[in-house]
């Protein structure tokens, strides 16, 4: 049970590390300014918000995927990449800190900072209830299921950060699995796998995708094999993770 825990009391000093340089430097700022620069002009523009004579969120909630996408792993691409571009990845790993604790601190720190991403975008929540009486359970259960999204993204950002070692290179590759993830429940796609694949292969694809169980929050339906989903892919790729970090610890 001892050593169970030690491998995780890293995590609050990893945290606190980790959130701490996410604020010390422009980064979470600039990164919080265009996340809600960018999700303000899809929803209030490109979206029609007040062209659609309806008092509820859908045209906020239906770019986050996309919005996520390119963001996230942004966000995510200095967790492990920014220690070995800084020479200090050597002397983190020879520390005698649970790896668990490590690489958990290092997600929930970025997680985090999401979520006050989320929070800053609370005033819509409030506008339409001032202009109608929208679902607010289901704009509540969708901004949750949002949340648990926002860190499979992280998860794959960091993963593939730990793997490559360069902030570059883990955005654009973290970017890249995060569009396979993504436009993988695309209509079009869908139906372009169904024409070459068959109806089962399209709906195989469509359990895989974000896009797709993302959608049935948006209904305002909380589906168990959704945030099942969503936790499945934050764990299997923490475990990643773990493992890439590892490697060099023992390499």
């Amino acid at each position: 049970m001892n050593r169970f825990r030690q491998q995780f009391d890293s995590f609050l000093p990893t945290y606190r590390r980790e959130l701490g340089a996410y604020f010390a430097t422009p980064m979470a700022y600039v990164f919080l300014a265009v996340f809600l620069l960018s999700l303000g002009m899809f929803t209030w523009e490109a979206a029609r918000f007040f062209d659609t004579g309806t008092a509820d969120l859908s045209p906020f909630f239906v770019w986050h995927p996309w919005i996520y996408m390119i963001f996230l792993p942004a966000l995510a691409m200095r967790l492990w990449a920014d220690e070995a571009s800084a020479g200090t990845d050597e002397l983190l790993l020879s520390l005698p800190l649970g790896m668990p604790g490590l690489v958990l601190g290092k997600l929930c720190a970025a997680w985090s900072v999401a979520a006050v991403g989320l929070v800053f975008t609370l005033p819509m929540w409030v506008t339409v209830n001032y202009l109608g009486a929208p679902d607010n359970a289901a704009i509540a259960l969708t901004y949750f299921v949002s949340l648990l999204m926002a860190g499979s993204y992280l998860s794959i950002g960091a993963a593939i950060s730990a793997l490559t070692g360069s902030q570059v290179t883990a955005f654009v590759i973290s970017v890249v699995v995060a569009f396979i993830f993504t436009a993988a429940g695309w209509p079009l796609v869908l139906s372009g796998v169904k024409g070459l694949f068959g109806a089962g292969m399209a709906e195989l694809v469509a359990h895989f995708s974000f896009l797709s169980h993302f959608e049935a929050a948006q209904r305002g339906v909380l589906e168990l094999r959704s945030v099942l989903f969503f936790l499945g892919v934050i764990t299997l790729w923490t475990i990643l993770n773990g493992l890439w970090a590892s490697r060099q610890r023992l390499g």
